[in-house]
């Protein structure tokens, strides 16, 4: 199982990035997936989650409106749309499922 996050950035507050995560080695289509994140000196939380046909999604309170998750089982990949963003969305993305974690990807808000 590999999972490969991408998209992450420097990005000004109330702007946009689209994270990214590639997945292979598992049959993607049937299995949920996750994104959870990690501040500096917090535990990891949990941000989204989406079914494996994506007809189910979920989203932490703190960002409900703002974040979208989706996926395309075509491409073996699982996206999350991220509008605007707060200084306290900073923090490294990981992108989860099938019981294996990605490498992350940072997304900083700053001005």
């Amino acid at each position: 199982v590999q999972l490969v996050e991408s998209g992450g950035g420097l990005v000004q507050p109330g702007g946009s990035l689209r994270l990214s995560c590639a997945a292979s080695g598992f049959t993607f289509s049937i299995y949920e997936m996750r994104w959870y994140r990690q501040a500096p000196g917090k535990g990891r939380e949990l941000v989204a989650f989406i079914s494996s046909t994506g007809s189910s999604t979920r989203y932490a309170d703190s960002v409900k409106g703002r974040f979208t998750i989706s996926r395309d089982n075509a491409k073996d990949t699982v996206y999350l749309q991220m509008n605007s963003l707060k200084p306290e969305d900073t923090a490294v993305y990981f992108c989860y499922g099938l019981n294996s974690w990605g490498r992350g990807t940072q997304v900083t808000v700053s001005s």
